[in-house]
């Protein structure tokens, strides 16, 4: 399956008399994870259901490939384009089975029966997202982990190019959350899947993403890999929070580590230039060489040398 391109053009939209997105542009890289965060009410939900074509912009246009997606027929669009929303609700009574079998739908047509084709989209779907034990199980009999695998296997057995998800992690505990990005991970490397999926949890889109896109009031306030994005600016213009961003001792990604007015020392909420000036001053009065991070004194020995010189608590 080869890589597919979206890109969002001067969007506007809202609802009614309130518009949410303002001059919204975006370029969606073809074959890459995209992962949109943001504070709540900041339009990352909105933008999903725009490019998704269930919002219709007042202004600006979303181009598939090329083509204006209002202007593609409904079943064109829906075989290269797939929306999952935030905590869709299964029709009672379903099984896994046919909820997955139902991505078929947009390669049904008025003469055309199922097929060995339908057959071994919806089989492999099942086996990748490992649901094919489960097959004949009633939706509403499944955890939360086990439901989010199927809605994924029913956007698998879709086999579109584009696949589009709002907040997949919702509502999981983080054993889940992290098998559901792994799998998304799994669908974009090996089926070459361009995945755009709006993200609460910030240290994930930055460990999974390729692109992060921050939003702040509406609009795009910064877009890039996850290691030019995730700042402490960006966390304090974005969110409204102070924090450390570091490096991830895992992946090598950033990760940020909030900061609360409770739990955290004033060390730690320093900044690396108070810090430097701290141990500076320490110097001064020591005579022993230090400095911010050395492998040679430990952090516990610096912490006392600051609360002693300048009442800043390791």
């Amino acid at each position: 399956m080869s890589a597919c391109s979206l890109l969002a053009q001067g969007l506007v939209a809202g609802y009614g008399e309130r518009t949410i997105l303002n001059a919204v542009n975006l370029n969606v890289l073809a074959g890459q994870t995209t992962a949109i965060v943001g504070a709540n009410a900041c339009g990352k939900s909105t933008l999903l259901r725009v490019l998704s074509r269930l919002l219709t912009p007042t202004q600006g246009s979303v181009l598939l490939e090329g083509s204006d997606i209002h202007l593609l027929p409904t079943r064109r669009l829906a075989q290269q384009l797939g929306f999952l929303p935030q905590s869709p609700i299964a029709p009672e009574g379903i099984s896994v089975l046919e909820l997955v079998s139902r991505g078929r739908h947009p390669h049904q047509g008025l003469f055309k029966r199922w097929s060995t084709a339908d057959e071994t989209a919806v089989a492999d779907a099942l086996a990748a997202t490992h649901m094919s034990e489960l097959a004949e199980r009633h939706v509403d009999e499944l955890s939360g982990g086990q439901r989010q695998r199927v809605w994924i296997a029913m956007a698998l057995a879709q086999q579109t190019k584009v696949l589009l998800l709002d907040e997949p992690t919702t509502f999981l505990d983080i054993n889940h959350q992290v098998d559901v990005l792994d799998l998304l991970t799994d669908l974009n490397q090996q089926r070459g899947t361009t995945i755009v999926m709006v993200l609460h949890e910030l240290n994930l889109a930055a460990r999974y993403a390729d692109q992060l896109v921050a939003m702040a009031n509406g609009q795009v306030y910064a877009v890039g890999p996850p290691e030019e994005i995730l700042t402490e600016q960006m966390v304090r213009d974005v969110f409204g929070l102070e924090s450390r961003v570091i490096e991830d001792p895992v992946t090598g990604k950033p990760m940020m580590i909030p900061l609360g007015r409770h739990g955290v020392s004033k060390w730690h909420q320093a900044s690396n230039t108070e810090r430097a000036v701290t141990v500076e001053a320490i110097w001064n009065v020591t005579k022993h060489p230090m400095s911010v991070g050395s492998e040679i004194h430990s952090r516990s020995h610096i912490g006392k040398l600051c609360y002693a010189e300048t009442g800043i608590p390791q």
